[in-house]
């Protein structure tokens, strides 16, 4: 008979160790430690079982691939982020910081699933019936196929699903629910465990959609085991600023599609609205170029955006001149200030300094350097650019421009939207880069005057 001994193994990364410790020896994780109970293995190991029939291995040329029907939820950004919409028995983990609106984007899902035909079941465990109603009547979600329950348990859960058959099950959230055969209180790493399991096992059994709501933690993460993100099928993040309507759905995992797809979504006082075309969300609308402005095209997943940077350059007396950023990295904006100074000449050291990005837009990529170089250079020298220049491109300390990601897609979105120059990497030189971008300046100025006289 084997000898059984207590073992204590993390959640996260399987490290195990003889005695509790609060923080994983492994993957430095806290909390992460559980008490479990092993069998020592023999030393014959586990017995070999006969595999008759149709469990018998055979060459993958042999097998049949049958296509995957998908059926649309009728959001069309939603659809282009799950790859063409959603699979029969796909476990779908959509997660996101709270307010932002996930159960707002899932109970449009449901009405709109509902208003095609389907049934479905919205299990809410934060919400009563009646505050998921009020809901839907203020987002017009109401629908008779659409069915809607206020539960914790698991197994009261299950028995919901087994009486409505529904056709999609929503559950918001796989925290707040708890099984009662699982030691633990609910959002536990046992018990998310075991929630998202039986919901899977649910899902691929009966070829049933399931669209689980995911907490996330104070550093963005998904809160719970890791082993949450490797069971689901689709792990999806909604994100958005709550200064701003806009909101963006990006697939962070997809065994159905790709992963580089971005929704965009304007959350308004009666719901949640899909942007096919953001294209002029990230733009001002002043029709006289003004100084300090430069567009850029920033590609978020598949999708390329025009975005504006403004800066502003004011002359300073303070022995620290202020360093203000908003929608942009701070310490690549150091950098850029040092290469223009160093590089092309530009004082701007004994000046305060203000970039920005329009609309709520917030740039990470090395593409948008020659955009916030430019409209740095523009600010300070108090010269516009004219309203058919963009810029894309990174720059190096050396002050060379190097090509972005995707400058073919960024170039055709650029043309579609009416700018004729794109300024990229041809200039090979930020110096170069100014000049060519001046004397467009320039020469507006002297149509202007043309048209004066």
């Amino acid at each position: 008979m084997a000898r059984t001994q207590s073992l204590y193994r993390c959640t996260e990364c399987g490290w195990t160790s003889i005695k509790w410790v609060g923080r994983c020896g492994e993957c430095q994780a806290w909390g992460t430690v559980e008490d479990t109970t092993a069998a020592a293995t023999s030393s014959r190991g586990t017995a070999p079982v006969a595999v008759a029939g149709t469990r018998v291995a055979r060459p993958i040329t042999e097998a049949r691939g049958t296509a995957v029907q998908r059926w649309n939820t009728g959001i069309g950004e939603f659809d282009r982020v799950l790859g063409g919409g959603i699979v029969p028995g796909a476990a779908v983990l959509l997660s996101g910081e709270p307010g932002v609106g996930k159960s707002t984007l899932l109970l449009e899902v449901a009405s709109r699933a509902a208003a095609t035909g389907k049934r479905v079941l919205y299990v809410s465990a934060e919400e009563s019936v009646d505050q998921v109603r009020l809901r839907a009547e203020r987002t017009n979600a109401m629908h008779d196929q659409l069915y809607l329950a206020s539960e914790v348990d698991l197994g009261v859960i299950l028995g919901q699903i087994d009486q409505v058959q529904p056709d999609l099950v929503i559950a918001d959230s796989v925290q707040t629910i708890s099984s009662s055969t699982i030691d633990g209180i609910a959002g536990g790493t046992s018990q998310v465990r075991e929630v998202a399991s039986t919901l899977i096992r649910v899902a691929k059994e009966r070829g049933l959609p399931v669209l689980i709501v995911g907490h996330v933690t104070k550093d963005g993460t998904i809160a719970g085991p890791r082993l949450l993100e490797h069971l689901v099928d689709v792990v999806c993040h909604f994100e958005g600023d709550r200064q701003t309507a806009l909101r963006f759905v990006r697939a962070l995992k997809n065994r159905f599609g790709p992963t580089d797809e971005v929704g965009c979504f304007d959350m308004a006082g009666d719901g949640i609205h899909e942007v096919p075309d953001p294209s002029g969300l990230f733009m001002s609308r002043n029709g006289t170029p003004v100084s300090g402005t430069c567009v850029t095209v920033a590609l978020e997943g598949r999708r390329a955006l025009p975005v504006e940077v403004q800066a502003l350059v004011v002359p300073s007396s303070a022995p620290q001149p202020r360093r203000v950023v908003n929608g942009v990295d701070a310490s690549r904006v150091a950098m850029l200030l040092a290469v223009l100074e160093r590089r092309a000449g530009l004082k701007l050291s004994d000046a305060d300094v203000y970039v920005s990005t329009v609309g709520g837009m917030k740039l990470t990529e090395p593409g948008a350097d020659l955009a916030i170089a430019l409209a740095l250079a523009s600010a300070a020298r108090d010269r516009p650019y004219p309203h058919t220049l963009a810029a894309v491109g990174e720059i190096s300390l050396a002050g060379e421009i190097r090509p972005a990601t995707g400058a073919k897609q960024r170039a055709s979105e650029a043309s579609r939207l009416g700018f004729t120059t794109v300024l990229g990497a041809e200039a090979e030189h930020l110096r170069e880069a100014l000049r060519v971008a001046f004397s467009l300046t320039q020469s507006v100025r002297e149509r202007e005057l043309d048209r004066a006289f």
